[in-house]
Parts: C-alpha cells; sequence; structure tokens
C-alpha cells in the first residue's frame, strides 16, 4: 500500500471516532506553543538575565574600586613641595600680565631672579602655562606656520616645464651670473646669457627671448626656480605675467628644490674643458659658453 492510501486509511479511522484534519493540526500547534512558553525554559531565563545582571555590576564595581584605589595611590604620592592653588594662579597672573604676557618662561624666570623674585621654576611655569592652554605662541619672533608639500609638477612633452638659476663664476676678483633656462623634459638649453650683475630685468630679457623663438602660448609653460631675488623680482614676474607663463618656487629651506640646473651647471663646471684660470672678460666667458652650448 502507498503512502498516499496510509493516509486516506488513516483519516478514515480517525473519521470514524470522530477526529478529522483539522483537529490534529490545532493540537500540534497547540503542543509547540506550550513547548516554547513552558514555565520551565521561563524561570531558566530569569535566572541568565539575573546572572548577567550581576555579573555586570560586580565588573563596574571592580572598576570603580580600582579607580578609588588609584586616586589613593596619587594622594599617598603627591610631593610635599608641589605648588598650591594660590601659589599656580600667581604664576598664571604674572605670566598673563603686560609685561611678561609676551615673552616666554626661559625669559620670564630669569627677570623675576634679577629683581630677586622667585615664584616657580622655569619647568614649572611651562607646565602650568601648558594646562591652562597658555603655550601656543608666546615671543617678539612670528610664530610658526603651517607648510604643506606643493603639488608636483610633471612635463609629458617639450616646451610645458622649465627651470633656470644663475650660478656665479669668478674673472679677476668680480663675478660674471651665466642665467641658463632648461626644458626639463627634452633636457634643452632654451636659453641663456651671461651678465655682470643678477637682475630680474635682465633675467625677464632673456625669458622674453625665450618665449619669442619658441612660440610660446598663454597658460603653455611653468618656469620654476629658486627663491632667489631675480625669480621674485617685480620685473621678472611681470616679464612670465605678459605672455602666460606660470612661475613656480622652491620649498623655503630645501635647497634640492631645483636639481636639473645644479646638475646641469655642476657637469659645466667639472667639464674637462672648463678654464682652470679666472676668464679674462665678459666677451671671453660668453664665448666659451656659446661654443659648450653647441
Amino acid at each position: 500500500m502507498n503512502r498516499g492510501s496510509q493516509g486516506f486509511c488513516l483519516v478514515g479511522k480517525n473519521s470514524q471516532n470522530g477526529l478529522f484534519a483539522h483537529h490534529l493540526t490545532s493540537w500540534k500547534a497547540a503542543f509547540c506553543a506550550d513547548i516554547k512558553v513552558a514555565p520551565g525554559c521561563r524561570e531558566i531565563r530569569v535566572l541568565k538575565d539575573e546572572v548577567k545582571q550581576f555579573k555586570r555590576e560586580i565588573a563596574r564595581k571592580d572598576h570603580a574600586l580600582a579607580e578609588a584605589a588609584a586616586l589613593l595611590i596619587l594622594q599617598i604620592q603627591m610631593p610635599s613641595n608641589r605648588l598650591s592653588v594660590l601659589e599656580r594662579k600667581k604664576v598664571l597672573t604674572v605670566a598673563s600680565s603686560d609685561e611678561f604676557g609676551s615673552l616666554p618662561p626661559s625669559q620670564i624666570v630669569p627677570i623675576l631672579a634679577d629683581r630677586g623674585e622667585y615664584i616657580a621654576s622655569e619647568s614649572t611655569f611651562y607646565r602650568i602655562l601648558r594646562d591652562e592652554n597658555l603655550l601656543r605662541h608666546r615671543g617678539a619672533k612670528r610664530p610658526a606656520q603651517r607648510r604643506h608639500k606643493p603639488h608636483a609638477l610633471c612635463a609629458t612633452a617639450p616646451n610645458q616645464l622649465f627651470c633656470w638659476d644663475y650660478p656665479p663664476t669668478v674673472t679677476k676678483g668680480i663675478y660674471f651670473y651665466l642665467y641658463l633656462f632648461i626644458d626639463i623634459f627634452s633636457r634643452k638649453i632654451v636659453g641663456w646669457q651671461i651678465y655682470e650683475s643678477e637682475s630680474a630685468e635682465l633675467a625677464g630679457d632673456v625669458m622674453r627671448d625665450i618665449c619669442a623663438r619658441e612660440a610660446i602660448k598663454a597658460d603653455q609653460v611653468v618656469l620654476h626656480s629658486d627663491n632667489g631675488h631675480p625669480m621674485k623680482g617685480a620685473t621678472m614676474l611681470a616679464t612670465l605675467q605678459a605672455p602666460g607663463v606660470s612661475p613656480s618656487f622652491s620649498r623655503p629651506a630645501a635647497s634640492n628644490d631645483n636639481p636639473f640646473s645644479e646638475a646641469l651647471f655642476k657637469t659645466l663646471k667639472y667639464w674637462p674643458e672648463y678654464p682652470r684660470r679666472a676668464f679674462e672678460s665678459l666677451p671671453a666667458a660668453r664665448q666659451w659658453v656659446g661654443r659648450a652650448m653647441v
């Protein structure tokens, strides 16, 4: 007999005794519901909740006890010569006065010592001012400025990024200055000239000649240099502004932010044909550099 016929016979027998399928379904649901809400299970759950609550309470009290013990230890170890509240207030009053408000503790304490006064040590002044957030900037010098790393320049083709510098060369007790402009992408020397002085006007003349020969368009070239006077002179900046050349400068106190110009100058000075003696005159220096640039 298959499963279907067995179910049919079972239902037939139950129906003869006054039982039907919906009776069995309702009894099964009630039985399962009784199991879920059985009194014994509910009591166990309540006990578990109480145990968890007791554990949390014990942990909280242990933490509070540890903090109290730490505070007690600190109170026991407090130095006997620590400043009182009035003495601490006096330190703040003196350090914030009109006379000492702009001076650091390294100057306040010696000045008071010259007058025969002693309030606290220099380190104590620093500590109290630091605790009260009064040690940001004290002194006549300019406060330190936060500097960010400049945006990196990248050349992907010629006539996009130039750099320049003007190292001096000695001749009979005076200096000649080589104004040298390099295309960083191709390493081409796009312009050079030697003058007897360092000047923004002279550098502007060389740059105007470069823009004319290379047909530089507006916003096409960035000219990088260090922070020398000719680089930041008003005449040089005006010269760059006319054809639309963007200036770029090295970071303060960073001697290696113009490496391409420095490397070329070193190569030039250590060239075997570089004269061991000073140039005789300005035309002689221009003639030798002209041969070297070919």
